[in-house]
C-alpha cells in the first residue's frame, strides 16, 4: 500500500523555525490557506484511510484539506505525533547551538527528549498499520490506492527514512515544507520514495 505523506500548515513557530513538537500550536492564517489549496492534489488519489496526529495543527489541515470526506476511514493515531524535543522544545536551531556548538538534531537528538531511536518505534508501528490496512484492499479500485498520514516535518522524514531500511538519522538527507506532499511505495518489490516535497498546490498562496 502506498502511503501519501501530509505535512501540517504553517504555524507562528514554524515560520520562526522554531522546534514544535508537543506544543499544541494552531495553525497561522497562512497555514490555514496552505491547508485548503491541499484539496486540489488529493484528488489525484484514491484515498482509502486516513492517518492523523492528535495535534491540532495536524488536524485542523487534515479538516480543511478535506480528507474525512476523500477517505474511506480517518484515524486519530497517537504514534503520529513530533517528537517530543525536551529541553530544545521553542528554541531555534541557533538558540541551541549558543549552548551546544555545533549541535545537529539528526546525529545528537534533543536534550533530554525523546530518542531518534524510539520515534524510529513509533514509526513502524504506523507502517505496520498501513500494512494492515493495505491487507483489507485490493488493487481492483480506480485509482493507485494509498493510505494518507497527516503529521509533521521531524516525524515524517524518521518514518520515510524507516520505510526505506535506513536509520532514523537518515532523515537529515529529506527536506519537507509545511503542507507539502510525498509518496512512498514499491518499484518492483523494492520500498521507494516516488515524490518528495511537492508544493506545486502552494503557487499563489499567502
Amino acid at each position: 500500500m502506498d502511503i501519501l505523506l501530509i505535512r501540517h500548515g504553517a504555524t507562528e513557530w514554524s515560520e520562526l523555525g522554531k522546534h514544535t513538537g508537543r506544543t499544541d500550536i494552531a495553525l497561522t492564517a497562512l497555514g490555514e490557506a496552505q491547508a485548503r489549496a491541499l484539496g486540489s492534489e488529493l484528488g489525484d488519489y484514491t484515498i482509502v484511510a486516513t492517518l492523523v496526529s492528535p495535534l491540532q495543527r495536524a488536524r485542523r489541515t487534515a479538516e480543511l484539506a478535506g480528507l474525512a470526506g476523500l477517505s474511506a476511514t480517518y484515524t486519530v493515531v497517537p504514534e503520529l505525533a513530533e517528537v517530543d524535543y525536551g529541553a530544545d522544545e521553542g528554541l531555534t536551531t541557533n538558540e541551541i547551538r549558543s549552548k551546544t556548538p555545533n549541535w545537529n538534531f539528526f546525529r545528537d537528538g534533543p536534550h533530554g527528549g525523546e530518542r531518534l531511536d524510539d520515534v524510529a518505534v513509533r514509526c513502524r508501528m504506523v507502517l505496520a498499520l498501513v500494512e494492515a490496512i493495505g491487507a483489507k484492499h485490493t488493487a481492483a479500485v480506480r485509482k493507485r490506492p494509498v493510505v494518507a498520514c497527516v503529521a509533521h516535518g521531524h516525524l515524517l522524514r524518521i518514518l520515510t527514512a524507516v520505510f526505506l531500511g535506513e536509520t532514523a538519522q537518515w532523515g537529515a538527507h529529506l527536506g519537507l515544507g509545511t503542507a507539502s506532499l510525498g509518496l512512498l511505495g514499491y518499484e518492483h518489490g523494492t520500498p521507494a520514495l516516488i515524490r518528495w516535497n511537492g508544493e506545486t498546490h502552494l503557487r499563489g498562496v499567502r
